[in-house]
């Protein structure tokens, strides 16, 4: 699955099977269902997981809580917009999906 695939599937009412949990929080924020987003990202408990909980954060303005969450990620705060660090991210995480997967 690739991003244009994966932003094809945000037309959809669920996410893609094969999306891994970070992934679904990322489809829940994109799908402006942040309390849905939030909740996922919350039970993930890796550095990719505190990532996207970071860019949630920003996305809600509570710009110290992001940074505590880049922190947990071991990356920088963004200063990207929005919409583009969600690309980074999406890219970032879907590179660890098998090749062969597809969007249902």
């Amino acid at each position: 699955m690739n991003l244009a695939e994966f932003k094809d599937s945000l037309t959809g009412e669920r996410p893609p099977l094969e999306a891994t949990p970070v992934l679904v929080a990322l489809w829940w924020a994109k799908k402006g269902n942040w309390e849905l987003a939030h909740e996922t990202a919350q039970g993930i408990p890796t550095k990719e997981g505190a990532w996207v909980h970071a860019h949630l954060h920003r996305v809600e303005g509570d710009l110290d809580n992001a940074g505590y969450w880049y922190g947990q990620s071991g990356r920088a705060r963004s200063q990207e917009p929005l919409d583009q660090e969600w690309d980074k991210i999406a890219t970032t995480l879907l590179a660890s999906v098998p090749s062969n997967a597809r969007v249902a």
